[in-house]
């Protein structure tokens, strides 16, 4: 364990330690010295509701901003919709644009505005930019605070320029080159400015082919695009090609992992930013819906066994097999699913190649129904002495498998284009599909032999 991990768990230990003493000045020492705003908001989400209203309390005004901004998108809410205008102009005073932004997204519109005219017209001006574009875009995600330099001026009265600022913009790699109405026709890296003779302007030396993003790019195209090119930082262009503010890496960073927690979370159907100490009745009746869909499919399922309820009075043995064949179905299909699903994210997915993997998913699918279809239907034997019946299971299992490959590839592309996320609703539908066909083909097939 590194010692900056090390000191964290201590700091929570002991603040933990300091709230069953009930020591308020040694939380407060805590929670505004000693922890770095990452450590509070983890404290914070660590602690059950009525400890964790104490601790937000006892922090300073001042630095409740920042550790916003590392809170769940569910606690920000909370937490936001106590605060007056003025607390939290005082929060926020020193946050980026971009950061600012994205909490105000939290409140309610009435709060926003608010909040917007309680400040100085050039801040409310530079927030309400970024509040103009939807959250999940280039526009929602970027940060308008850059520095410009025009392309006609020498590098030496770049660099007594720059000096004039005490300090630079977060994680400037570069610096933006427009022209006089703000269109972007070049980037000069920090380090070429540095190496370079002073007396060259910075169109001799400035960065002509780089990634530009449209505002309306979605976030998950914005987070692909820094991946694939090692992006530090990336311009963001209105349809005029004026620049309106950069994207820097920190920000695609809380992109992909909100990404992945969504992917995650939403398998089981649940939001990705589900508190963990949540109430018990806000988590029931958020449980409650999947819940109910579930049992819907489940009586689904059932209803296909009950077709066959003749056939499994007369051979028991059905009964015992028949979760096999639904299992191992369903095992199949969120194999496929679920690298689907990541090709989808990762942008890997296309209508070119989707066909390649429809075959691949269906060879795969025939070769382990095979493989296993030899597997149980030999043990079947064995248990059962029953030729027949291992025959039978073996058929089926190669006929689900392949069914919960097909599946498993095509349905979240469907659900892509209907614009409904594959990964909240594909495990359910898939299931469903894996059990009844299981259950169809197996009970089916035993009911042509035993009953013919």
């Amino acid at each position: 364990m590194s010692h900056d991990l090390a000191d964290n768990a201590d700091h929570l230990d002991k603040l933990h330690g300091a709230l069953e003493r009930d020591a308020v000045d040694q939380i407060r020492r805590l929670l505004n010295q000693t922890m770095v705003p990452a450590e509070v908001a983890h404290a914070l989400e660590s602690t059950p509701p009525r400890e964790r209203e104490f601790l937000w309390q006892q922090i300073d005004t001042e630095t409740q901003g920042e550790i916003l901004l590392y809170l769940s998108e569910e606690l920000q809410t909370e937490f936001l919709e106590r605060m007056s205008a003025q607390d939290l102009l005082t929060a926020t005073e020193n946050l980026d644009t971009d950061d600012l932004a994205d909490l105000l997204q939290r409140l309610p519109t009435y709060s926003i505005q608010q909040v917007l005219d309680s400040m100085e017209a050039q801040e409310r001006h530079r927030v309400e930019t970024v509040l103009s574009y939807p959250e999940d875009t280039a526009g929602g995600l970027m940060d308008i605070d850059s520095i410009t330099i025009r392309p006609n001026i020498t590098l030496d009265v770049v660099l007594r320029y720059i000096r004039r600022h005490d300090e630079l913009p977060h994680s400037t790699d570069a610096l933006w080159v427009v022209t006089r109405s703000d269109v972007l026709v070049g980037r000069l890296y920090l380090n070429e400015l540095l190496v370079s003779d002073p007396g060259m302007t910075v169109r001799e030396v400035m960065d002509t082919e780089f990634t530009r993003l449209d505002a309306m790019t979605p976030e998950d195209e914005v987070a692909q695009l820094f991946e694939r090119h090692d992006l530090i930082s990336a311009p963001v262009v209105n349809e005029q090609g004026q620049l309106l503010g950069r994207i820097t890496i920190d920000d695609v960073v809380d992109v992909i992992r909100d990404t992945a927690e969504h992917t995650v979370m939403s398998m089981a159907g649940l939001d990705e930013e589900e508190d963990t100490f949540a109430p018990a009745l806000r988590t029931s009746r958020r449980r409650a819906v999947w819940l109910g869909i579930n049992l819907l499919t489940a009586f689904l399922a059932s209803s296909v066994i009950g077709m066959f309820e003749g056939t499994i009075q007369k051979i028991t043995a059905l009964a015992v097999l028949m979760p096999i064949v639904a299992s191992m179905g369903g095992i199949a299909g969120s194999q496929t699913l679920t690298v689907l699903i990541r090709g989808i994210a990762l942008g890997h997915v296309k209508g070119n190649n989707i066909r390649w993997l429809i075959s691949r998913e269906l060879v795969v699918g025939l070769l382990n129904g095979a493989l296993w279809a030899v597997v149980v239907g030999l043990l079947a034997l064995v248990w059962f002495d029953d030729r027949m019946l291992g025959i039978i299971i073996a058929l089926a299992i190669i006929i689900n498998l392949v069914v919960a490959s097909l599946v498993g590839t095509l349905l979240p592309v469907v659900l892509k284009k209907l614009k409904i996320d594959p990964a909240l609703s594909g495990s359910v539908i898939l299931t469903t599909v894996t059990d009844v066909v299981g259950f169809l083909s197996f009970l089916g097939l035993a009911s042509l032999v035993y009953l013919s």
